[in-house]
């Protein structure tokens, strides 16, 4: 059954720019103005965090947005409390916006005597009180079965097809998406067919953790303008070792769709001293001032498409619809109109 109360968005500290950018979307959706939740989330001197609602959050739906990036300890905690501080003042549903699920690199025990911190975080989150998690991409879709509570997971795949459509229209024909590894040749497929593009795989091997030993191309990508398709960009090592890799192999130029822009370290030089012509990134981390900066790094994002599934999900409607690229394109339109 539809929900009779109006939705209620309250956010963290972690990307307050994409909150009131959703905020925004939702008022002028609906015609209503919707602002966050009044509140504060600070930290006491020693780091702890403390949160107050000023706002009687009394049986209704809220929406906690706070992707748990960099510093991640600090943005779960955060997400923590506020679910707590909801649940205690008896909100009627609590669903926790995460953009960025953090520690979803360690969904599995890759050698003995290490955790699976995936479940751990889906555990805490369900013992918070959160009801519902809607994310965006994943790491590892089975982090879905972590959760003993609804989990929609949403793709950036329909809108990178989108924006490929875009700026790459004269060019469609010549087009390769390319996985990075083999664990996410999913992802990279799911964009192939959005775009009727073919498909390679660069199949890397380490000597050792951190340390990328060998490249090979698996396709041919002679004379083909690449564009590489991955869930996170951390260092960006990888990234712009296989363009490099890409180029070498007859590639004509390579471009990256990347959805979780991580960028710690040196990832904002490597990508600008790269020779890929462009990184495209989401929003659903915070962009530093360094990533704004940089000259072949573009944003694209996610308000619209959250704004929808928030919508959906309070509505007690299909949130799968938004994988449909007649369902999503007109959400994206203003920025689209073109195709």
């Amino acid at each position: 059954m539809p929900n009779t109360n109006e939705p209620k968005l309250i956010s963290g500290n972690a990307n307050l720019p994409l909150a009131q950018a959703i905020t925004e979307r939702m008022t002028t959706h609906r015609g209503i103005h919707t602002g966050l939740v009044d509140a504060r989330v600070e930290r006491f001197n020693d780091g702890e965090i403390f949160v107050e609602v000023y706002e009687n959050v009394r049986g209704e739906d809220m929406y906690i947005i706070q992707p748990t990036s960099n510093p991640a300890n600090d943005n779960l905690m955060e997400l923590l409390i506020m679910a707590d501080a909801l649940r205690r003042s008896s909100a009627a549903r609590t669903t926790a916006v995460l953009p960025y699920f953090g520690y979803a690199r360690q969904d599995r025990r890759t050698k003995a005597r290490t955790p699976i911190s995936a479940k751990l975080v889906a555990n805490m989150i369900v013992e918070a009180g959160i009801e519902r998690v809607l994310t965006m991409d994943l790491h590892a879709a089975q982090i879905q079965g972590f959760f003993d509570i609804p989990v929609d997971n949403l793709y950036a795949s329909p809108i990178f097809a989108l924006d490929i459509k875009t700026h790459f229209k004269d060019q469609m024909q010549d087009l390769m998406v390319v996985s990075p590894d083999v664990g996410g040749v999913a992802r990279a497929r799911e964009l192939a067919k959005r775009i009727a593009s073919p498909l390679a795989i660069v199949d890397k091997r380490r000597e050792k953790a951190g340390e990328i030993s060998e490249m090979t191309i698996i396709g041919n990508v002679e004379g083909k303008t690449c564009l590489i398709v991955d869930d996170m960009c951390d260092t960006a090592g990888t990234l712009c070792k296989a363009a490099e890799v890409l180029l070498a192999n007859g590639a004509k130029e390579v471009h990256a769709y990347i959805t979780h822009g991580v960028m710690s370290g040196p990832a904002v030089e490597r990508v600008s001293n790269s020779v890929m012509k462009s990184l495209v990134l989401t929003d659903t981390i915070q962009p530093s001032q360094t990533v704004l900066d940089a000259p072949n790094i573009r944003i694209v994002p996610t308000a619209p498409i959250f704004t929808q599934a928030i919508l959906n999900i309070w509505n007690g409607t299909s949130v799968s619809s938004l994988f449909e690229d007649d369902t999503l394109t007109p959400i994206y339109e203003s920025l689209y109109s073109a195709t």
